[in-house]
Order: structure tokens, then C-alpha cells, then sequence
């Protein structure tokens, strides 16, 4: 999964190219004032996302992240969030996933979306 994941405390619970989904700490990830930071969010939307696409490219090809954007729904400040992964698009050549970051309530924290592009490994 790489270091900033291991560092950042998410575990992955499931890992299918229809679905990826994992969890992660809040406590550790916060910014300043005690909340999730959005960046945590956004790098467990990312690994989430793009081990999903590397499901469904490897050992051909290697997803490379060419677009993320995500929508902060609201905050939280304990407890464990849950990212699960869906594909919306899944190319030759490009890999998009929608990520839902829900809270342990099952509230809706976040919305993300990843396109990765799928690069030959060769």
C-alpha cells in the first residue's frame, strides 16, 4: 500500500474491481482544531481508489492518478471512518472510482472521485 498509507493507519477490509473498501483512524489524521483532516480523507479516497484500478490492470499496466477531487460533507472528530470504492468507469485505458468516507454511524462524511490513467508496466 505504500508508506503514507501505513503511516495514516488504513487497514483494507476488501479489495475486489467492483469494490475496494478499508478503514482508518481518525485520531492522528486531525488538523489543528481536533477534525479529520480533508487530506487524510483525500489519501485514503486515493488508495482506495487506485488499488481498485490496479485490480483491474495489472500486471499489464499500473493505474497513475491523473485526477482527485472530493467533497467534504462534514467532520468528525473520533472514531474510525470507512472508504469503500465503486467503479464508475473502467477503460483499456482509464480507471475511475467513486470513494463514500462514512463515519462509524454510517453518516456521510465524504464523497471522492479518482480517475487513474493505466500506463503500460513495459
Amino acid at each position: 500500500m505504500g508508506a503514507l498509507a501505513e503511516r495514516l493507519g488504513i487497514v483494507i477490509t476488501e479489495a475486489t474491481p467492483e469494490r475496494v473498501a478499508g478503514t482508518m483512524p481518525v485520531e492522528g489524521n486531525t488538523q489543528p482544531y481536533g477534525l479529520l483532516h480533508g487530506g487524510a480523507s483525500a489519501a485514503l479516497a486515493e488508495t482506495l481508489g487506485s488499488i481498485g484500478a490496479s485490480l483491474v490492470s495489472a500486471p499489464a499496466r499500473w493505474p497513475v492518478g491523473v485526477d482527485l477531487n472530493i467533497t467534504h460533507h462534514r467532520g468528525t472528530r473520533v472514531g474510525t471512518i470507512r472508504g469503500t470504492a465503486t467503479p464508475l468507469h473502467l477503460g483499456r485505458r482509464t480507471a475511475t472510482y467513486q470513494i463514500q468516507i462514512a463515519d462509524e454511524s454510517g453518516a456521510l462524511l465524504a464523497t471522492a472521485r479518482i480517475t487513474n490513467l493505466l500506463v503500460d508496466t513495459g
